[in-house]
């Protein structure tokens, strides 16, 4: 007589979980397009209608992996802002994306891939990443208010550029250089001008 209990079922929420993880890894990894829902399927060890029951279209699917990685990069980035000293906030940040942006696997920011890949704009993946994009520079934009910079606004999408090449470009470098560089060029954009 077989006394083991029947096997236990996933909650909804932990298989929701195995699809994004498995979702996470490949997009970052292969792209977006690329990576088909098969391969996610195949990955996360999962049927097709389990797959199809949690996200119904693959875009589906890619909003809520853009939405995962807003959410650590905004728990970071928040982590790292110290309103009283904006200029530590800076060196923290461009620390950090020096060393993200040289370790091994690192492919780039995950929201300027996705864009590349869907570049419509009313395409609910840009949509997502628009939407990232856009509390970055107001964080950002902080900032450079707090540093006292004379326009904030201006400021603040310099700010912006200067990270999003530091993040295409870091894999080039060191991280020591990427860092180096980074930290001093937005001292340049925060710190008073003539």
């Amino acid at each position: 007589m077989d006394t083991d209990p029947a096997p236990r079922r996933r909650s909804a929420t932990a298989t929701r979980e195995q699809i994004l993880t498995a979702a996470n890894a490949l997009f970052y990894t292969h792209g977006i397009r690329a990576t088909s829902a098969d391969r996610v399927i195949a990955e996360a060890g999962i049927t097709k209608v389990t797959f199809y029951r949690h996200f119904p279209t693959k875009s589906q699917l890619v909003v809520a992996y853009l939405e995962r990685q807003a959410e650590a990069e905004r728990a970071w980035l928040t982590g790292l802002h110290r309103g009283d000293d904006p200029h530590g906030t800076l060196q923290a940040l461009a620390a950090g994306i020096g060393e993200a942006s040289c370790s091994p696997g690192f492919r780039g920011c995950a929201f300027i891939n996705a864009a590349a890949e869907f570049a419509g704009p009313g395409d609910p993946v840009r949509l997502a990443v628009d939407t990232h994009r856009g509390w970055t520079l107001a964080l950002l934009t902080e900032i450079a208010t707090e540093a006292g910079a004379p326009d904030p606004a201006k400021q603040g999408r310099e700010l912006q550029l200067l990270r999003d090449g530091a993040m295409v470009g870091g894999y080039l470098g060191t991280p020591d250089d990427v860092a180096s560089v980074l930290a001093s060029a937005f001292s340049a954009v925060i710190s008073p001008r003539p």
